[in-house]
This record gives structure tokens, sequence and C-alpha cells, in this order.
């Protein structure tokens, strides 16, 4: 099992130390801490440069992007994964906007913490299940606009309307009834659809829906009750 180095920063010591003792006895390895963003370069080693770090933005949540960039400028090699109190659409928002690559809520299972920051390493993106409902609520920060299939991504129609329902958290039998098809077919389109957006998976499918304007307005009304 890889040692993958954590970096941890939070306000909190408390906080850092009940991650730590979580971590402990797994393959994240804290390699160090700090309380503040700003303080990134000196609670690092010089060959400690982590695979991932653990941010907590329960403290200053509205500086969430500025914080994101500032990692990013100073460790562009690490998984920056957030860790909130709350959910808020704000706040996701701006996250996946500065390049999260996931936004837990602390409670959450240590399992759950452990399998998710796993994903992140091997490249996924993780965030809450129920990301579908804040979409439908609308996104703060993101404009509306119809994604269409000149948009260069060369998605047809059919694509869209998948696109659409699976922002809703649809699996693929409700998409197939809602649009009168046979699920193997939404399956066919779902396929084309993520090789054609770079997505490995549905919610990467929906964060990128996000990313370029799907919002709840067009969604017909029936679908969002």
């Amino acid at each position: 099992m890889a040692t993958i180095k954590t970096f941890l920063i939070g306000k909190h010591k408390l906080f850092r130390e009940g991650l730590k003792s979580l971590l402990n006895g797994s393959q994240f390895d804290v390699v160090g801490e700090v309380d503040d963003v700003g303080q990134t370069n000196s609670g690092l080693s010089p060959h400690a440069s982590p695979d991932i770090v653990l941010l907590d933005l329960s403290a200053e949540p509205e500086h969430a992007a500025e914080d994101l960039v500032h990692l990013h400028s100073v460790l562009p090699n690490a998984q920056i994964v957030v860790l909130t109190e709350t959910l808020s659409s704000h706040t996701l928002a701006a996250c996946l906007a500065a390049g999260a690559h996931g936004y837990l809520i602390k409670d959450i299972s240590v399992d759950a913490l452990l399998q998710s920051l796993r994903l992140v390493v091997l490249g996924e993106k993780v965030f809450p299940t129920h990301l579908a409902a804040l979409l439908v609520n609308g996104m703060a920060g993101i404009a509306p606009m119809r994604i269409s299939s000149t948009d260069g991504h060369g998605l047809s129609e059919r694509e869209v309307q998948i696109l659409e329902r699976l922002v809703l958290g649809e699996p693929n039998k409700m998409i197939a009834n809602r649009l009168g098809i046979t699920e193997a077919t939404v399956k066919v389109h779902m396929k084309s659809l993520l090789r054609k957006i770079d997505a490995s998976n549905r919610t990467q499918a929906a964060i990128w829906a996000l990313k370029n304007g799907l919002s709840a307005g067009m969604v017909p009304p029936e679908a969002a009750q």
C-alpha cells in the first residue's frame, strides 16, 4: 500500500489532531499542518511535497476561491479536498470554479472519508451525493445558458436531453421513460456524451454541466418536482 503524503490546513488545532488520529494507520501519511493557507510553504519540509491537501473551510468559507487559487499556485501537483461543516451552494460553486478536487461535509464516516480521498488520488472528482439537488436549485456564480450541439463539444440534442436529466440525479431507467427510449439507448448515449466531455462518471458529467451553464431553468418544471 503506497504512502500518500497528506497536508492539513485548518484554523482549529483540535480539528487537525482529530484528522491525524483518523488517518493514523492508513496510507495517508500527514507530512505537515498549518492553521492558515498563507503558511503553507512554512509548514512543509523541503522534501515533503504533498499528494493531497485537506482544507478546512468552516472558519472562513467566504475565502474559498481565494484559498484554493493560492494553494494551486504553491502546490500545483497536489489534489485539494475541501472539508466543511455545512453544504453551501455558493461555496460549492466557488470551489468548483477554483479547481477543488473534492468537497466533503464533515458529517461523514471514517470509511467514507478514506474512500473519497482514495478516489481523489486516483483522479476522480468527489462531491456531495446530493449535488444534483443543488444544481436544480441553481448554483451561485454560474450564468445560465443553453448547452447546444454547436458548443464545440459536438453533443447531439439527445445527449443534451440526457445530460439535463442526469443533472437531476435520475437513473437510466427513469431517463429512458421520460424520453420515450429504451434504457439500452440511454446507456449508448451516456457513453458517448461522457467521452465527448472527457468525463469518467456521472458526477463529473454533472460538474461539467454546471461549469458550462446548465441550470434549473433549462429543465421542464415537472422535472424538479
